[in-house]
């Protein structure tokens, strides 16, 4: 009984491991270790061991030259080649401390004395010659284990570019068209051969299944049936309903709720899925009873319904039509109940793309089985892709008509829809004209890219939602972690912001070699053969390779978009949460995108094969004009570098030039934008600001300066108007304390004496308003004291007519 357990709990351990087996070529690993060269041990002789490496990499060399090999015999030598590579860097890794050994022991021994010198003891003269003997011996060895490294790997190199050029030239090959009679008329000829060889597998099956029916094997295989038959029906719902239950209790409302169930629904629909099948498996298989071939038929089919439960179970928690309220991407639920059965739809169509192409793998089909099966399975996937788009299309306008606005979605969102509707026109294309090898590649690949793109939409959110929530400074988690580590909550922030993007763009790296996996190689791959028929075209000294270009293109967008994206990240969410100031964080925004920005454009360059030589009879020949027309936008450009660096000026400083003053909004790579009192904005060439004479008002956090004249009559108490101004001085709330408010009495005159008071605020643009307030201030308080302010004297002038003898004025009288 104890060994029936130990077998029924077998499996679980092992779905981890199939999980990650996605690809059909990883079948044949268990044939291949058998064929695997052994290692060489460090007790093997090293000589007899890079014997056995040489003959073995001629061996593979020898295969590889024959001109009658196919894809899987490519991937049995790489992988061979790659265990060869292996094995000679473990000898070079083996031998290489002991020839350190003995020269260490040599040195020790010291030189052979010369001519004159004292003859040293035959002993010590058999020791050296014997060392030296050896040393020279590893030395060779070592060598000659590298070369076998640099061959292996030369080999294995040769191997993928061959495997590449057959891809590509199966993707070109084209067969008769389903639409014509030739197509029919194969598949008749071949149909009588065809069905023996499935009948021939039939009778296999059924004879494995009937040594599992027998009485010793029989309760195993009972067991295991029921077992995966109650995994999957009441297993499933009830591991759902518990994650529910455990969710809504123990986690945070908010979006990590959303996301961990998306990812918690998709593991239970693999798992309880995946897990069945290979408890049938296990049943069938109790007492080693398949054969090695139904056996390897057995496991591929177990890792296929794996990962259609994955496609499904996926599919199934993006949609999350019973629970609305735990979708993770913006679709309403009118689009949600018209798509819900697609998933269960694309993970059977590729369950059975996994069992039909394993069946003609183990039953031998002809060419035209090959090839209508391939065309069935394309038609089939990428028809239930095309009915899925459509369906999506006609939702939004059914929503359009009755008055309801569509969830508005990203842009790359609508890329990957046109992308998919592209894919399904070019994939039918291609089947319908006999292409059918690249119609099916293409299905294929739909199937595995929309996979991985939905894996990586649900690993972003949960990664990001996790961090948020465990990172939070209102969190439980952020206070444990400020009350124990003393964290401040914006370094809390800032961290999650960062370990944010650092898993998103590890999850983009993994995406991305996960989804260059089924073709081989890189973009470049596609395009070589272009690039070939081009090779001997040339301008100059620059070589036309439309591949390079290709690919420089690409990298020049996606570096750009990236610089985009990092840009907007600085900006909008990691510097802010920063104690730099706005001017600071702008400075390092405009200058880290230069520096990205001419990083994109030399790796670009470089993937294009461009080198500055190749452009030196362009420049030749332009250099002149170049030199009179790029002289101010250069000079600009330099002295844009130069405030950006040493920042004299940034942005929302007060400066003041002649006949400009204002306020700087944007410093850009030619001029700055200052804005004006009047709104207006005034564009100055940034070589201004270091060839002309500049007033920066705000610099350096400068103090505005608030002084106020007030003229008094000569009789008024100059004690009591100083203490008046001095009051309404400390009393405003701008002024500061220090320096402290002063007040002085400037002038005396015949006619008024002057009283000056001088306050401080913190800024230099506050000055005008706490001036005007400080003045109704004071003079309310002069008013209310009885001290009048001093007014002007006039002059009165009065014609009283001229002088005569009658006037009082006159003299003598």
């Amino acid at each position: 009984m104890h060994t029936l357990l130990r077998k029924l709990v077998a499996p679980c351990l092992l779905a981890g491991s199939l999980l990650l087996s996605a690809q059909p070529a990883q079948a044949q690993n268990a044939a291949d270790s058998s064929h695997a060269p052994a290692s060489a041990s460090s007790t093997q002789d090293p000589a007899q061991a890079l014997n056995g490496l040489s003959k073995q990499l001629d061996g593979l060399k020898t295969t590889f030259n024959s001109k009658s090999i196919d894809n899987k015999s490519l991937n049995d030598l790489h992988d061979q080649a790659g265990a060869v590579q292996q094995q000679s860097d473990q000898l070079v890794q083996t031998l290489t401390p002991e020839l350190e050994s003995l020269q260490t022991r040599l040195g020790v021994l010291g030189q052979a004395p010369g001519p004159g010198a004292p003859p040293e003891t035959p002993a010590v003269s058999q020791q050296r010659r014997q060392l030296e003997r050896g040393k020279t011996k590893l030395d060779g060895q070592i060598k000659q284990a590298q070369l076998l490294s640099q061959d292996a790997a030369k080999l294995a190199t040769q191997i993928v570019d061959a495997h590449n050029e057959q891809i590509q030239a199966q993707l070109g090959s084209r067969a008769d068209s389903p639409l014509g009679l030739a197509f029919w008329r194969e598949l008749k000829n071949a149909f009588p051969d065809d069905i023996a060889r499935v009948g021939h597998v039939k009778e296999l099956l059924l004879e494995d299944a009937g040594i599992a029916w027998q009485p010793e094997n029989r309760l195993a295989l009972l067991l295991c049936l029921i077992s995966a038959l109650l995994l999957i029906v009441p297993g499933r719902a009830l591991a759902e309903r518990a994650a529910l239950a455990i969710t809504s209790r123990y986690m945070p409302d908010g979006h990590l709720r959303r996301s961990a169930m998306t990812a918690v629904f998709t593991l239970t629909v693999t798992l309880s899925i995946g897990l069945a099948a290979l408890l049938v498996y296990q049943g069938f298989n109790w007492n080693d009873t398949l054969s090695e071939e139904v056996e390897t038929f057995a496991l591929a089919l177990v890792r296929s319904v794996f990962f259609s439960a994955f496609v499904a179970g996926l599919g199934r928690a993006l949609l999350s039509v019973r629970h609305p309220s735990w979708r993770l991407p913006a679709l309403s639920k009118f689009m949600a109940r018209s798509l819900r059965w697609f998933p269960w739809l694309l993970g059977a169509a590729f369950l059975l793309l996994g069992f039909l192409v394993r069946l003609n793998a183990l039953a031998g089909a002809s060419l035209a089985a090959t090839v209508g099966m391939h065309a069935f399975l394309a038609l089939l996937i990428t028809g239930l892709a095309g009915a899925a788009l459509t369906r999506v299309k006609r939702a939004r306008n059914t929503q359009r008509q009755q008055g309801e606005k569509p969830p508005q979605h990203a842009l790359w969102v609508g890329m990957l829809f046109g992308l998919a509707m592209l894919g399904v026109v070019v994939a039918w294309l291609a089947v319908l004209t006999g292409y059918v090898a690249l119609g099916f590649f293409i299905s294929w690949q739909m199937l595995w890219i929309g996979m991985i793109v939905a894996s990586l939409y649900v690993l972003s959110h949960l990664q990001r939602d996790l961090l948020h929530t465990l990172l939070n400074p209102h969190g439980r988690s952020g206070q444990r972690l400020q009350s124990t580590f003393s964290i401040q909550p914006n370094t809390l922030e800032q961290g999650s912001t960062v370990l944010s993007a650092i898993t998103q763009i590890l999850l983009l790296l993994v995406a991305v070699g996960v989804l260059l996996v089924p073709f081989g190689g890189g973009p470049q791959d596609i395009f070589a053969h272009i690039g070939n028929v081009f090779s001997s075209l040339k301008v100059g000294q620059l070589t036309i390779k439309p591949g390079a270009i290709f690919s420089a293109l690409l990298v020049f967008a996606l570096g750009l978009v990236a610089v985009r994206i990092v840009r907007r990240w600085l900006a909008e969410q990691l510097l802010p949460k920063t104690s730099l100031d706005i001017g600071m964080q702008n400075s390092l925004v405009t200058l880290l995108n230069y520096v990205a920005v001419v990083i994109v454009v030399a790796l670009a360059l470089r993937t294009a094969d461009v080198s500055l030589e190749s452009l030196t009879w362009i420049a030749s020949a332009l250099s002149v004009g170049i030199g009179f027309g790029l002289q101010a936008i250069v000079q600009n450009f330099i002295s844009g570098l130069i405030l950006l660096a040493e920042r004299p000026v940034k942005v929302g400083d007060w400066v003041s030039m002649p006949g400009v003053e204002g306020d700087i909004r944007r410093i850009n790579v030619r001029a700055t934008e200052i804005q004006l009192s009047d709104r207006s904005t005034m564009i100055v060439p940034n070589s201004q600001f270091i060839t002309q004479n500049l007033r920066n008002v705000t610099h350096g956090n400068a103090l505005g300066r608030v002084k106020l004249s007030l003229p008094m009559p000569l009789d008024t108490d100059a004690a009591k108007v100083r203490e008046i101004m001095l009051e309404a001085l400390h009393a405003n709330e701008a002024t500061l304390d220090t320096p402290a408010p002063a007040v002085t009495l400037d002038d005396v005159t015949p006619t008024a004496m002057t009283f000056s008071g001088v306050a401080y605020v913190r800024s230099p643009r506050e000055a005008s308003a706490v001036k005007s307030a400080l003045f109704f201030d004071i003079l309310a308080r002069l008013a209310k004291a009885q001290l009048p302010l001093s007014t002007p004297q006039s002059m009165i002038v009065r014609n009283l007519g001229p002088l005569g003898e009658d006037s009082p004025a006159a003299p003598g009288q």
